[in-house]
């Protein structure tokens, strides 16, 4: 009988400490959402130009006609199909932050 007892209130102390993780990450989502508000109202850091360019990119790399600089081999990589076109993008002067630095 005392183990009854004891199994009961450990559930019961598993479900509260449930109950208060679950509002901890429902506090954590709202922060998060208060900052990426904030973040909004910032400039955008590319041109439109400079979409159009990656959007060019990527439709030649999904037919397998995109072609990676002097190699010449076919690109399969989403990646580097955007980092051609923002490099595209900067050679034409449009507005493009610069590459990251390794």
């Amino acid at each position: 009988m005392a183990t009854k007892k004891a199994t009961a209130k450990k559930s019961t102390a598993k479900k509260t400490s449930a109950r208060k993780s679950v509002a901890k990450k429902a506090s954590a989502k709202k922060s998060a959402a208060k900052k990426s508000a904030a973040k909004k109202t910032t400039a955008k850091k590319y041109s439109p130009a400079a979409g159009k360019s990656v959007e060019r990119e990527m439709t030649a790399m999904k037919q397998g006609k995109l072609e990676s600089g002097r190699s010449g081999k076919k690109v399969t990589n989403p990646k580097q199909a955007i980092a051609i076109g923002l490099s595209e993008a900067r050679k034409a002067g449009k507005k493009v932050p610069p590459p990251p630095k390794k």
